[in-house]
């Protein structure tokens, strides 16, 4: 029918999960605590910076229904988020900027920015619980890379949704700054609508110039 709204995407299937607390639990039995997960959201898209949040959940009041971010819905994942900033004992974000990313690369950048989140957390962890395979350079805690970790571990899933719901409220921020791209729709993920976007604009500030379709080969060169 003209007019008719879409039904809304899905979430992805489920392999594993959903993610529990046994692994903060471990920790705490080798004396480790507190116990942050961190995740991040936004490595993907063309444009925006990616963000990363960092939690310590209190074991005496586990939110109920946290789940990685990409198995919810956007409207249970800010349903959650309210929950997550209500009972965790701490949460805090760091973002890594298009700026960032095209002068580090992708993967070095996210990693500055986990540890730039896991250094604002006001309570100190003993061990970060970090989504993936790589561990941040220099920090100050113990950490442990768990693959998959966003379905297999309630703190890096509760840092899963503060990323993504606070990534994707700055990308509908940024489409009213830079109208036309289609921010707000896609996130800045390379939809064909967003590839066209780029071809009639050409690339916003925001746009990381590192990555195709965007790149510049010379831009980087030594």
């Amino acid at each position: 029918m003209k007019g008719a709204r879409k039904p809304a995407p899905a979430p992805a299937p489920r392999l594993i999960g959903p993610p529990d607390f046994a692994h903060e639990s471990a920790c705490r039995a080798e004396g480790l605590w507190p116990v942050a997960g961190v995740d991040e959201a936004g490595r993907g898209p063309l444009a925006g910076s990616v963000a990363v949040a960092a939690v310590i959940l209190n074991p005496a009041d586990l939110p109920i229904g946290v789940d990685d971010s990409k198995a919810l819905t956007a409207a249970r994942r800010e349903e959650l988020f309210d929950l997550i900033l209500a009972k965790a004992l701490a949460v805090s974000l760091a973002f890594a900027s298009a700026d960032e990313i095209d002068t580090h690369n992708i993967r070095m950048a996210t990693l500055r920015a986990m540890a730039r989140a896991l250094s604002a957390l006001h309570a100190r962890p003993k061990i970060a619980l970090i989504d993936g395979r790589d561990i941040p350079p220099g920090l100050t805690c113990q950490s442990r890379a768990i693959i998959a970790g966003d379905a297999a571990c309630l703190s890096i899933a509760a840092a899963s949704i503060i990323a993504k719901v606070t990534r994707d409220r700055m990308m509908t921020r940024l489409d009213a700054h830079c109208p036309g791209y289609g921010f707000a729709r896609h996130a800045g993920y390379a939809t064909q609508a967003h590839r066209d976007a780029i071809a009639a604009l050409g690339p916003s500030p925001f746009h990381r110039r590192s990555f195709s379709p965007i790149k510049v080969p010379d831009l980087f060169a030594e």
